[in-house]
């Protein structure tokens, strides 16, 4: 009998390992700070908005400059021309340009390329922050680039 009961509570205690072992991984995920980036936009531009609020519900933390005189910041920050659109980020080293996915931008992250960032160029209607209301984003491609302008594509949705 006292062998039986021995493995029932060995059994119970591995079983507890497991579950509270997933239970603690679980929450660290929800409990893990969102992720710094900065963000200069024009004060008056929605879709600009409307991407601030897409990265946000995708555990970003944004802090915003309302920039008037985007072609000189991106000048500065080393923007190529080709791949410009209407607001730019930075975190981690990147450059972020336009309408990202939030989901291009974590795995930017997790995979760590060897590019200056990632951009949508121009405008494209069906980007995060430029869909119609209840339309999914699609049919546009997320494009690495370079300093030098080169680009690659990175992701199509």
């Amino acid at each position: 009998m006292e062998r039986r009961v021995f493995v029932a509570n060995l059994a119970g205690v591995v079983a507890a390992g497991i579950i509270g072992r997933r239970l603690w991984a679980e929450s660290a995920h929800w409990a893990r700070a969102p992720t710094a980036i900065t963000v200069w936009k024009s004060s008056t531009c929605a879709c600009c908005a409307k991407w601030v609020e897409h990265i946000e519900a995708n555990g970003f933390k944004p802090s915003i400059h309302s920039e008037e005189e985007m072609e000189q910041l991106k000048d500065k920050l080393g923007v190529p021309t080709g791949v410009r659109s209407c607001h730019t980020a930075r975190l981690d080293g990147y450059l972020i340009e336009g309408h990202v996915p939030a989901s291009d931008i974590r795995r930017l992250l997790a995979e760590r390329p060897k590019v200056a960032g990632l951009a949508v160029p121009e405008m494209p209607s069906h980007t995060p922050g430029m869909a119609p209301p209840g339309a999914e984003p699609g049919n546009f491609d997320v494009l690495s680039f370079q300093s030098d302008g080169s680009t690659r594509t990175f992701a199509r949705h």
